[in-house]
């Protein structure tokens, strides 16, 4: 059980999983990720380096949860009989967006330079090194399911020199997203993330200069490019931890419905809800994604696009997957009704148009304003979204707004 707590509650025996807030302008924390605190000298270390709050992980350690962070449990009953003594399944307590932000934004740039190494180890020959790629599944897939946002967040952020292995990322944090809203198991979700990390892989073996072309491939080239999925099968099939299901989404996630996708031209009857989700998200991340030949789109463009195309995609799962991510994704850039600039932080799968915000900016004179948080849902609120904005649009650096807004 994961709880955050401030240091001034920080006692010997508990687990830090993480420091979730410091403060500004000191020195990174010079201690574990994560680690048992033994004695008051290392709480008193921990202070003088001006941690302001971690995260516990109560599975380990020796301390008991206190007393105001256990899950309130319904009044207790008089029960006539011993098997009505059944215990309440046990409740995780919420993780908020900004503590998880903390940790995910450090994982997410570590995942990013891991899998940076890996793709240059296999484009060099060397064999893949599945141990990084399931422990990054397991990060991430955690991470979703502590809070589904924070990573989400982060997908926004576009680099078009890193790309081959960002969507891989990017990809990988969309499914865990999406099948955790479909309802699958956290074992389930673990093997479907996998899965798409190691989807476009096979790209390292094929020749680089046509991978990182800045402009429109040939019709020839792009016959080179459709070999990767037989090469990322090649890259994995056999290993173990592999199962049919990865090596279903890689061999299938350029099929379509119509059978006009490639290498074989299967059509529906054929392609399963795995092959078919990972279609969904990785068109998704390479239309929103800045590629060395283009420009990222927006996100409600890209959606349009899914929902547009029915005898490519599947159609249900596409209506799924825009109630899931919301029309506009956490980690958009909205402009609002008011002339104000707002960044979505959490979506609102009944009603996708009106999602949680935070204001930020006053677009029509050009400046910063006070932080605001606004619940587009809320019944008296009379402001909406106009239109999705590209940060660049405004000179807003996104990965320096994320911090500023989130890290605080």
């Amino acid at each position: 059980m994961l709880i955050a707590l401030p240091i001034s509650e920080l006692t010997p025996g508990m687990f830090v999983d993480s420091v979730t807030k410091q403060h500004e302008g000191l020195n990174s924390i010079k201690i574990k990720t994560s680690g048992l605190v033994r004695n008051q000298a290392i709480i008193k270390r921990l202070v003088t380096e001006g941690v302001l709050e971690l995260l516990i992980d109560f599975t380990k350690g020796d301390a008991a949860i206190p007393d105001k962070y256990k899950p309130k449990s319904a009044s207790p009953q008089k029960s006539t009989t011993s098997s009505s003594k059944t215990k309440p399944p046990a409740v995780k307590p919420a993780i908020t967006l900004e503590q998880e932000f903390a940790k995910a934004s450090i994982n997410f740039e570590q995942h990013n330079r891991k899998l940076q190494a890996l793709y240059g180890d296999v484009t060099t020959g060397l064999s893949v090194n599945l141990k990084v790629i399931d422990e990054m599944a397991n990060d991430i897939v955690s991470s979703v399911f502590r809070n589904t946002s924070a990573m989400t967040i982060l997908t926004r952020i576009k680099d078009k020199h890193s790309y081959n292995w960002r969507h891989m990322i990017n990809c990988a944090i969309f499914t865990a997203v999406f099948a955790k809203y479909l309802g699958y198991k956290e074992e389930a979700v673990q093997q479907l993330a996998m899965g798409a990390l190691l989807h476009d892989l096979g790209q390292a073996k094929l020749p680089q200069g046509i991978i990182s072309r800045p402009s429109k491939l040939t019709s020839s080239e792009m016959d080179i490019i459709k070999r990767h999925v037989a090469q990322g099968l090649g890259l994995v099939k056999g290993e173990k931890g592999i199962t049919p299901l990865i090596l279903d989404m890689i061999v299938n996630h350029h099929e379509r419905l119509d059978g006009s996708g490639y290498p074989r031209g299967i059509t529906a009857e054929k392609l399963s809800r795995p092959a078919r989700i990972m279609a969904i998200v990785d068109v998704y991340d390479a239309l929103t994604a800045d590629r060395p030949h283009q420009e990222g789109d927006e996100p409600i463009n890209a959606l349009r696009y899914l929902l547009a195309n029915k005898e490519l995609f599947d159609a249900e799962l596409v209506q799924h997957f825009i109630k899931c991510l919301g029309v506009h994704p956490v980690g958009t850039i909205v402009k609002l009704t008011n002339e104000r600039l707002a960044l979505v932080l959490e979506g609102n799968k009944l009603n996708p148009i009106k999602p949680k915000v935070k204001l930020f900016y006053n677009a029509k004179h050009g400046h910063h304003v006070t932080p605001k948080d606004l619940d587009l849902n809320e019944p008296d609120q009379s402001i909406k979204i106009v239109s999705s904005i590209k940060p660049l649009d405004y000179q807003i650096n996104l990965a320096r707004l994320l911090k500023e807004h989130l890290l605080n």
